[in-house]
């Protein structure tokens, strides 16, 4: 099916399709969406408005008859002021609320501003007159104010009705459009997905050959050529993946003999280095001065330095192609540990270190070998860092289907620049013990190696003191 055609161009012209679809779709939902929301926004603002000026309308009767009552007791002109400035805010009030309310009574307006202005007329007697006639003057001045409070009330109920009837009408509108855009998108839907399901089943055979080429190169399995059918472009990635294949097969092959021919070439003339400046040291070839001494001694330092980074670099090599052929079997992560401790128990002695072990999980398919050498050097890390007389704890549990093993020292812990690059391989942090030998920065990597070929992670953790490494391994990996 369409053989000449590449998969970019086939992928462009199924998105080209969808999009078509979905496009057409999300437009007009966004456009009914914007009308919805603009409704929504108008009838949200109109209540917000409603409810603030009858709010206000209430707020600014009390406050009239208030400054009345105390204008006729303390005969103030400031009490009659306020009177008159909460009467504007109050009748600003009132006109917004009858704009927003058409259908509200208009004499329950027209009886708002009859009694506010009977009360300004009390409020304006004479001096002599109300002085005279107090009594009255309070009682005509009740009888104008008494129904304001009713009138507010029920223009706040109004308010209250308007809005809900709004609001009803919004939700009418809703689920009309709802039901329309449930239909399109339902649609929609169905078709892309249609597209999408076609394409994706037509493409999945060689993106799946595409697959498992990837995953026979991670395993080193150089030996099956690679073939991919479908779409052109596909079928040209197959042939790069197959002439990848030879190029890694024949780096393997290349790196295998360099590793054994540097072995030979380079342990040989070392040996012989370290021979001779052993020969020197014994002065079997005549007595030397203190500074030939010197020498020698710097000399016997460094060609151990190289012995020791060459194998090394003979052993980070040898556990990548270890960790690809693990041999499990159960094993008891308790008693493994105590054999690691038990063959570093001199590094142990000599730095008066006490390692302890904590916790006894049940047994864990592991290669015992290479799990030990892992341990190895986690615990050989933790006893280079940790101050003399220290104490380094392991500590054994089981968490969610996973042994935990984690490695706690009491040495420096690891700076914070470092704990992003802590386990690659060679890369060595700035806090090292002092006087020691810098290490070589594959002890970690090592580590690292055999537990991700176990199907478990290394990490380390924050802590306040010490360093902090954990070891995650599943049971039924």
């Amino acid at each position: 099916m369409f053989p000449k055609l590449s998969f970019r161009h086939l992928l462009l012209g199924v998105f080209l399709l969808i999009a078509v679809l979905l496009s057409a779709t999300s437009v007009h939902a966004l456009l009914t969406l914007d009308r919805l929301a603009a409704h929504s926004r108008e009838a949200g603002q109109h209540a917000i408005a409603l409810t603030e000026n009858a709010q206000r309308l209430a707020e600014r009767s009390v406050a009239m008859e208030r400054s009345a009552r105390q204008f006729l007791v303390l005969d103030d002109p400031a009490f009659r002021q306020r009177y008159a400035e909460a009467w504007r805010d109050a009748q600003a009030a009132l006109a917004a609320v009858a704009a927003g309310l058409p259908g509200a009574p208009p004499q329950t307006f027209a009886d708002w501003n009859q009694r506010s202005e009977a009360a300004w007329t009390v409020l304006q007697s004479p001096r002599g007159r109300r002085a005279n006639r107090q009594q009255a003057l309070n009682q005509a001045l009740s009888q104008a104010l008494s129904g304001l409070p009713a009138i507010s009330q029920a223009l706040e109920d109004e308010v209250k009705r308007e809005v809900e009837r709004r609001n009803q009408l919004l939700l009418d509108e809703l689920d009309q459009r709802r039901g329309v855009l449930t239909g399109q998108v339902a649609a929609a839907i169905a078709v892309a997905a249609l597209l999408a399901v076609g394409f994706g089943a037509w493409v999945s055979r060689p993106l799946k050959q595409i697959e498992q080429a990837i995953h026979r190169l991670g395993e080193n399995r150089y030996g099956d050529a690679i073939a991919v059918e479908g779409p052109n472009d596909l079928r040209r990635l197959g042939q790069q993946l197959n002439w990848l294949r030879q190029r890694l097969s024949d780096l393997e092959a290349d790196k295998s003999r360099f590793l054994r021919h540097i072995s030979h070439e380079l342990k040989t003339p070392l040996a012989a280095l370290v021979e001779g400046v052993a020969l020197l040291e014994d002065q079997l070839l005549g007595a030397l001065t203190p500074q030939q001494r010197e020498i020698a001694a710097i000399l016997r330092q460094n060609t151990a330095s190289l012995q020791n980074q060459i194998e090394d670099l003979l052993r980070y090599n040898a556990a990548n192609f270890d960790a690809q052929h693990l041999l499990r079997a159960p094993c008891e992560p308790a008693a493994l540990l105590h054999e690691v401790i038990a063959n570093q128990q001199l590094q142990l002695q000599a730095r008066a270190l006490v390692a302890r072990v904590d916790g006894a999980p049940r047994a864990l398919p592991m290669d015992h070998d290479k799990m030990a050498i892992a341990l190895g050097n986690l615990l050989s890390n933790a006893v280079r860092f940790s101050p003399q007389g220290g104490t380094v704890r392991f500590a054994l549990d089981e968490h969610q289907g996973l042994l935990r093993i984690d490695c706690i020292d009491q040495g420096p812990g690891v700076a914070e620049e470092d704990a992003e690059r802590v386990f690659e391989p060679f890369y060595q942090g700035e806090r090292q013990p002092p006087g020691a030998r810098r290490g070589n920065g594959i002890g970690l990597s090592i580590v690292r190696e055999y537990v991700q070929a176990h199907g478990g992670s290394l990490q380390l953790l924050p802590s306040q003191a010490g360093a902090h490494f954990r070891i995650e391994l599943p049971y039924d990996h």
